[in-house]
C-alpha cells in the first residue's frame, strides 16, 4: 500500500454527507437506475406493479449499487491514491477513515438486500445480493489485479440491473431478462477498454493488468472492435424476445453499427482522441439503446 494511502489510513475523519455520497459513485448509480427501471418497464406486469412498490425497489437497487461501489473504494484505496482519475476521491484524501467506509458500504448492502426481499420479491433481492457479492468479490478483490480479462468477467456485475429490475416485477428470471443482461455485459469491455487506451499511465502507474498494460494498444483495438461487432446481434435480442418492437430494432441497429464505426476509428488513429470519442459515444450508446427499448416496449 502506498504512503499516501497509509498517511490517510491515519488521519482524523472530517466527512461531510457529500462525502459519503461519493462513495456511492453517484455516476455509476445513475447508469444502474436507469437500466433497472429500464428492465422495470419493460417486463410483463410493470402497470400493474404498485408505485410506492416501484420506488421501493429503485431505491434498494441504487443503495446496493452505491454500497458495492463504496466497498470497492475501501478496497482500492490504495491504487486509487496513485492515479490520477481517481486520487481526489474521499478516501485517498483521507476525508473519511477506512474503517468508516467499509462499515457504510457492508451496513447499506445488507439494508437494500434485506429491504428489496421484504417489500419486492426474494428472486430480486438474491440477484442484488449475487451483483454485489461479484463486483467486490469477484472483481475487486479476485480479478482486478490479477487478470487482463477483469473487466471482461468482472463486467457481469454491471449487467444485473435490468434483471434485478425485470425480476422485481415477475418475480423470475427469463430469456428475455438475460437478453437484457447480455447487452451490458458484452458493451463493459469495449467501455472500459477505451478508458484504458487514454489512461494507461494510470493503470501501469497503479499496476493494474488492463488489457493495454498488458497486450499493448493494437490487440486491445482489435480486442474493442470484436466486442462491438458481438453488440450488434446482442442489441437486437430483446425484438426476438417479444420484449420491443421493430422500431427499437432499427435504433438498436443503427446505434450498434456507429458503435463499431467508432472502433474503427480507435484502430486508424495513433492518437487517443478517437479513444475518448468512443467511450464518451459508449455511455450515450447504452442510455440511447435501453431508452429506445422503453419507448419500443410492445
Amino acid at each position: 500500500m502506498s504512503n499516501n494511502a497509509t498517511i490517510a489510513d491515519k488521519m482524523i475523519s472530517e466527512a461531510t454527507a457529500s462525502d459519503y455520497f461519493s462513495l456511492l459513485k453517484p455516476r455509476v448509480m445513475s447508469l444502474v437506475v436507469f437500466t433497472g427501471f429500464a428492465g422495470m418497464w419493460v417486463a410483463p406486469g410493470f402497470t400493474d406493479m404498485h408505485p410506492v412498490l416501484m420506488l421501493t425497489a429503485i431505491l434498494c437497487l441504487s443503495v446496493g449499487a452505491g454500497a458495492a461501489g463504496a466497498i470497492n473504494m475501501w478496497f482500492d484505496r490504495d491504487i486509487d491514491s496513485v492515479m490520477k482519475r481517481t486520487e481526489k476521491r474521499a478516501l485517498p484524501m483521507g476525508l473519511i477513515k477506512p474503517d468508516e467506509a467499509l462499515a457504510f458500504g457492508i451496513i447499506l448492502s445488507l439494508f437494500s438486500v434485506m429491504m428489496m426481499g421484504i417489500a419486492i420479491n426474494w428472486m430480486a433481492a438474491g440477484l442484488l445480493a449475487f451483483a454485489n457479492f461479484f463486483y467486490v468479490v469477484i472483481y475487486t478483490m479476485w480479478l482486478k489485479r490479477r487478470t487482463p480479462q477483469n473487466i471482461v468477467i468482472g463486467g457481469a456485475s454491471g449487467a444485473f440491473p435490468p434483471m434485478i429490475g425485470w425480476a422485481a416485477v415477475t418475480g423470475d428470471i427469463t430469456y428475455a431478462s438475460v437478453a437484457l443482461f447480455a447487452i451490458i455485459f458484452f458493451w463493459t469491455p469495449p467501455h472500459f477498454w477505451a478508458l484504458a487506451l487514454f489512461a494507461n499511465s494510470d493503470y501501469t502507474r497503479a499496476k493494474i493488468p488492463m488489457l493495454p498494460v498488458t497486450h499493448g494498444e493494437r490487440t486491445t483495438k482489435i480486442q474493442m472492435l470484436i466486442y462491438t461487432l458481438i453488440m450488434v446481434p446482442i442489441a437486437l435480442s430483446p425484438t426476438f424476445f417479444g420484449v420491443t418492437g421493430l422500431a427499437y430494432a432499427i435504433t438498436a441497429l443503427l446505434l450498434s453499427l456507429f458503435f463499431v464505426f467508432t472502433s474503427i476509428r480507435v484502430i486508424m488513429d495513433d492518437t487517443h482522441k478517437s479513444a475518448k470519442l468512443m467511450f464518451s459515444y459508449s455511455v450515450f450508446y447504452l442510455f440511447a439503446l435501453f431508452l429506445a427499448l422503453m419507448i419500443g416496449k410492445v
